[in-house]
Parts: C-alpha cells; sequence; structure tokens
C-alpha cells in the first residue's frame, strides 16, 4: 500500500510516531511526500526536497531469524540499484558505496536513512527524480539528467521502488545474508579503489577498499598494509 501526503516534516518521523501510537502498519506499507519541510539523512544531515522528487518510507517487520538488522542497508541501497537499472535502461553505469549509497557516473543519486522503532525498521528513501541539489562535497545527478526520456513521474518511481524493495528483502531473508553481501559487491567498486573514512574522534582515515567483513562491515586496507575493519563512519571516493 502507498499513501501520499502532500507535505510533512519527514515520512520518517511519520511513520515512527505511528508506530508509537499502534498503529498496526503492515509491511510494505509506503508513506510518500509530494513535498519534506525537514528531511534528513544519515548523520543528521538535512535533506534537500524539492517538490518532484521522492521522498518516501517503508516499514519492515523483524523477525526473530532475520539477518542483523543494519544490514537492511545493503536491502535499500541494491533495491535502489535496481530501481536505476530499469528507470535508465541499464544504459549508465551504477555503483554502490559503502554503507548505502547509489552513485550514477559517479554522482549520487539518492539518500537512504533507516531508523528502529520497537521491532519494526523504517527505510527512509530519497530519490533524486526531476533535480538534484547542489552539494559542496559530491556531485549529484537525478533520473531526468541521466535518461531525459523517463516520464519523471515521483509516484510512478515509487512503484518501481516498492517492488525492487520486496523482492531484495525476501532474498536477504530467503538466501541468507552471504548473498546480499555478495550481491552488493558485485555492483561496488573494485577492491584497491581509494578511499576515505570520516571517523567521528580520528578525522579522516585514507586506504583501499578491501571487500566487506561477513557482517557487513568495511574492510579498508591501510598504507602500511593492514587491515582495518569500519563499523561506523562516513566513506567518500579519494
Amino acid at each position: 500500500m502507498i499513501e501520499v501526503v502532500e507535505e510533512t516534516a519527514s515520512t520518517n518521523a511519520d511513520l515512527s510516531r505511528r508506530l508509537g501510537a499502534g498503529e498496526g502498519l503492515a509491511e510494505g506499507f509506503w508513506l510518500r511526500a509530494v513535498r519534506q519541510s525537514a528531511g534528513r539523512g544519515r548523520r543528521g544531515r538535512q535533506w534537500s526536497s524539492p517538490e518532484g522528487n521522492l521522498y518516501a518510507s517503508t516499514v519492515i517487520a523483524l523477525r526473530a531469524d532475520d539477518p542483523p538488522v543494519h544490514t537492511l542497508a545493503f536491502v535499500a541501497a541494491l533495491a535502489v540499484g535496481d530501481l536505476m537499472a530499469l528507470r535508465l535502461r541499464g544504459g549508465t553505469d551504477c555503483q554502490l558505496k559503502w554503507p548505502n549509497d547509489v552513485l550514477v557516473g559517479g554522482a549520487k543519486i539518492c539518500g537512504i536513512l533507516l531508523e528502529r522503532t520497537g521491532d519494526h525498521v523504517i527505510a527512509g528513501i530519497g530519490v533524486n527524480v526531476v533535480s538534484a541539489p547542489r552539494l559542496p562535497d559530491r556531485a549529484t545527478t537525478s533520473i531526468l539528467s541521466e535518461n531525459p526520456a523517463d516520464s519523471g513521474d515521483a509516484q510512478a518511481v515509487l512503484g518501481d521502488l516498492a517492488s525492487c524493495f520486496a523482492a531484495r528483502l525476501v532474498r536477504w531473508r530467503s538466501e541468507g545474508l552471504a548473498s546480499t553481501l555478495a550481491e552488493w559487491t558485485r555492483h561496488a567498486h573494485p577492491q584497491g579503489t581509494p578511499l576515505l573514512v570520516a571517523m567521528d574522534e580520528e578525522g579522516m582515515v585514507p586506504g583501499a577498499f578491501a571487500g566487506l567483513d561477513p557482517d557487513g562491515a568495511l574492510r579498508l586496507r591501510l598504507a602500511d598494509g593492514s587491515l582495518r575493519v569500519v563499523h561506523a563512519g562516513d566513506v567518500s571516493l579519494a
């Protein structure tokens, strides 16, 4: 089910509030806002929300035998990658960057924010459909910029995304985490790609992409050849 509101502060916050109030939102429910006034990204960043782009959140009902909750970030990123293959007709290079960035031609095209509320996870996904915000630290793009023949209809984009997300969620549960991580790695930048990882206490740590740990943590090869496992940090391509 997809519910649409004209404007709200944050679709993630709305779903969190509704779940907290005991509203029975079934897994697969999506809330879309035509406009957001207080969209949020990872690490407290504000997410620009001009009309025409997609701002939506969905509910995942956690099960006792699910893989680790944080690995839903890979499910979301893969779903957006599948969406791009549909909307861009497979003709544009789409690359995944740890933990949940989706890049098209090296430019960011979406934002993903996962938040837990009790025994549910809310996955908020913003996709640049008709326009891309200008950011000081990274290139951005949109579906229409990459494929001018696209309809530019955010509701239609959400229909595709909902299907892609549901399929990836089923595979995450039925095939196990290793399968999801292997699929994510196939769409990531190659091993050896230079990275910069922003750590809260250490600042920028340079290294090279060395794959993923079995739990989805980033493996970073340092200049001295040692391997560092990163569980949290902001990653950019050096």
